[in-house]
Order: C-alpha cells, then structure tokens, then sequence
C-alpha cells in the first residue's frame, strides 16, 4: 500500500525541505543514466524521473487509481518482466515497507544486467533519527523503520549489486515553524564540511552485477583492409 501521511507532509515546510533535496539529486543521478525503461515506485505526488531521458518512465504505486501513476501494484511483487527495466528508483520505500528485503529482490529481479536502482533514506544516526527515538510518533516520516547507510549497502552486496555513489543532505533540525527552519539554515554548508554523514537524508546509486556474465561491443574498424593485390601476369617469350 501507498505510504500513509505522505501526501500531506509534503506540503509542510519540513516535506518542502526534504523535496526540493531529493529533486535535485534524483535530476542529477539519473539525467545521464540510459536506457529504454525507468520505473519510479511510490511518491506519485512527485516526479523524480524528470530529468531522465529515457523513451518510457513510468511511475509505479499502490493504493487506489490515480492518474499520476501508470501502473498500480504492491511493491514486494511488481508486474514488470525478469530483466525488462534499465533503471529503478526507491525514494523512501524501503524503510516504509513490510517487507523491504522482498522489495529490494523485486527490483533485481526486473533490472536488466548493468541495471541501475537509486535509493533515498532517513538516516538512523542524524537529528532526524534522535527526533524519531526518542519521540516516537505514528505520522509520517516518524513511522519508518530506519535504515543505515552501512546495513542498506550490506543488503545490496547480497544481491549483487555495487555501489557507485551516495551523498547526505538536509541537516537542519526537524523544527516544524518554517520561521525555525530557516534561522538553521547555517548547518548546511557546516554540516556538509563538518559531519557530512549525519546528514537526515541520503541517496545511494548501484549497478546491477551478473558473475560470468562479458559485454560484448562490436570491433568497429576505422579503416577497411585492402584487399590483397593480383599479381601482374607475365608473358613467358619464345627461345
């Protein structure tokens, strides 16, 4: 199902904040990923694939009919062919979901080879984590379940996938008043240079990887070879 409560904190100075983060990653991670097919599951409300090229994006959730996702589905069991899809993105899924594991397999399973998945998280060891310790809440982003950046990166070696990139971001406080959030905006360029992986949010980029498996690129050959000259007949004289 749709994560609950998402819709209406985005409209928050918090969601605000977090969001216009998120965009601008997501527009920089895949605007030069290629391919034919993205997929971009759950956050309808947001159009993370934006910036990607690719001929057919699409953008995938559950919970209801709605015209700003083409395909409705649960996201541990998605409807896309074994090695169909070159590109993936999960913003928030995992650490909203019941089952994350079977999600993330789900995703390897319709990537192709050389496949990419971007994800997004809170980090458990930011402001934001404390905030959700120690003042557990039922409402959205409290309600989630967490996950490190070195636990994320565990589940995706199982799986076969590398990382190639990650970044942190957002480390002001969670302060609701947008009038707070603003007078913290310092802790930007401080937290980036001091403590940049206590960032409240994170994006990790990974390759699908098939062992045993060779790309194969065609030999183009700049120039053809001439073909081997005829040797000149001789005409053999009379004695």
């Amino acid at each position: 199902m749709s994560i609950s409560g998402l819709s209406d904190w985005l409209q928050t100075p918090l969601g605000q904040y977090v969001l216009q983060w998120e965009q601008t990653q997501y527009d920089a991670a895949v605007v030069d990923i290629f391919g034919f097919n993205a997929v971009q599951i759950g956050w309808r409300e947001c159009d993370l694939l934006r910036a990607n090229r690719m001929p057919l994006r699409l953008r995938c959730d559950a919970g209801g009919r709605d015209g700003r996702i083409a395909v409705n589905s649960a996201f541990e069991h998605l409807p896309f062919a074994t090695a169909s899809i070159d590109l993936v993105i999960l913003p928030h899924i995992l650490e909203f979901s019941t089952s994350p594991h079977q999600v993330l397999r789900e995703v390897e399973r319709v990537l192709v080879p050389e496949g990419q998945v971007v994800i997004t998280g809170f980090n458990p060891f930011s402001l934001w984590g404390v905030r959700r310790k120690f003042l557990a809440s039922s409402r959205f982003p409290w309600s989630g379940r967490y996950l490190s950046v070195m636990r994320l990166k565990d589940w995706l070696t199982l799986l076969n996938f590398e990382t190639r990139e990650g970044s942190f971001g957002c480390y002001r406080p969670p302060v609701e008043p947008e009038k707070w959030l603003r007078n913290w905006q310092w802790m930007e360029l401080a937290g980036n240079r001091w403590w940049p992986i206590a960032g409240s949010v994170y994006m990790i980029q990974a390759v699908k990887r098939v062992h045993g498996m060779r790309l194969i690129t065609p030999a183009w050959r700049d120039q053809q070879k001439p073909a081997p000259g005829l040797a000149p007949a001789t005409q053999r004289t009379k004695r």
